[in-house]
């Protein structure tokens, strides 16, 4: 099954969703919303609600009672949200669900800053998944199997937003000299980027300090504003997408990965090649319109927004960011991803969502 963010659950904060309108159980130590399945029950809802709360591991194989199918535990699979932990009640009883599937891409919050010490994601089973979903083995090399796909762009693009985990990085070439190419650690973009960042600031430092700090400051919000765009319109180009392997396969190397392997922490930052080739052309535009000390200035301040940026991204991912800011920025990020992937584009600030309309409401 593809992959889920679980939380962790006391039992005594499952106990106190036992209405047919909000209704959790427990079977073997993991936590289930089957509000919705109750009023499919075959015996009805009000014998789910019975059981509301409560942990239903021996009922579902008492022979007296009923035999459960095999089918029936595939339905109750897809409706695990969080498995129980002992010890005190958290009081934060109405954290929603968090699996990524088609009922959850709405509006609602995902996510608070009370979730990060329990955001667990679960690890695929691989098999299962592929079984299921007739999609990509994870453990096979990705890039040949989606460029000899007969996938539909649909299909894909379902599938690719339904976030798998593994705990470690999965293979996307077979030849290892490209596949070492695709894998960046977060700390080679300051090793490779600052260097850069100094030297256009040297080429810069005959307009005077005052100068380049001011250009310095303006490419910062030139990059603010690309960082939007190009996440926005390049690597969520999906309306555009053509309906052909190819194309899928360029959307899957440059963002869908992520999508669906959000957690891989080597596939997190850009890497080099794709980073400086996007930088290229960027950097030509600003060498044609400005004079030459200007265009390096703005273009430091861009590239050192952009480091920031790219190891920033990786630590809203992997750590528990300080300070209020780049804790909201966690929760709102998350949110692109296992919440509403059509909205939330900002990584480092909200305002250019704010701008664009393209906010997602926590």
């Amino acid at each position: 099954m593809p992959g889920r963010m679980l939380f962790r659950y006391t039992r005594e904060e499952v106990a106190k969703h036992n209405t047919v309108s909000d209704l959790w159980v427990i079977y073997n130590n993991k936590v289930y919303d089957v509000t919705e399945f109750a009023v499919d029950h075959p015996g009805g809802p009000e014998l789910i609600r019975k059981w509301g709360g409560k942990d239903v591991t021996k009922i579902l194989v008492d022979p007296i009672s009923h035999v459960h199918s095999d089918v029936a535990y595939d339905v109750l699979a897809d409706m695990c949200m969080g498995e129980v932990v002992e010890g005190p009640s958290t009081g934060n009883n109405n954290t929603p669900l968090s699996l990524m599937d088609k009922k959850t891409m709405d509006n609602k919050n995902y996510f608070d800053e009370k979730t990060f010490d329990r955001f667990q994601p679960q690890n695929t089973d691989i098999k299962s998944d592929f079984q299921k979903e007739k999609f990509l083995d994870l453990n096979k090399p990705l890039f040949d199997q989606v460029v000899n796909s007969k996938f539909s762009k649909e299909f894909y693009l379902e599938q690719i937003h339904q976030p798998r985990h593994l705990p470690y990085s999965a293979r996307l070439f077979a030849n290892p000299w490209l596949e070492l190419l695709t894998k960046t650690p977060w700390y080679a973009i300051p090793i490779l980027w600052i260097p850069v960042v100094s030297y256009h600031l040297f080429m810069a430092s005959e307009l005077g300090s005052k100068l380049v700090t001011i250009f310095f400051i303006i490419g910062i919000g030139v990059w603010t504003f690309l960082e939007y765009v190009l996440h926005r319109y390049l690597f969520h180009v999906d309306s555009l997408l053509p309906d052909h392997p190819y194309a899928l396969t360029v959307h899957f190397a440059l963002h869908g990965i992520h999508h669906y392997l959000p957690m891989d922490n080597l596939r997190l930052v850009m890497p080099p090649v794709l980073g400086f080739t996007i930088a290229w052309p960027i950097s030509q535009l600003a060498y044609l319109i400005f004079p030459t000390e200007i265009a390096h200035a703005i273009m430091a301040g861009a590239k050192f927004a952009y480091t920031i940026y790219d190891v920033t991204h990786f630590h809203l991912h992997h750590s528990r960011p300080f300070g209020k800011h780049l804790r909201e920025m966690k929760t709102y990020h998350l949110a692109h991803h296992y919440k509403n992937y059509e909205l939330g584009y900002g990584i480092s600030s909200k305002m250019w969502d704010y701008v664009f309309g393209t906010i997602l409401v926590e």
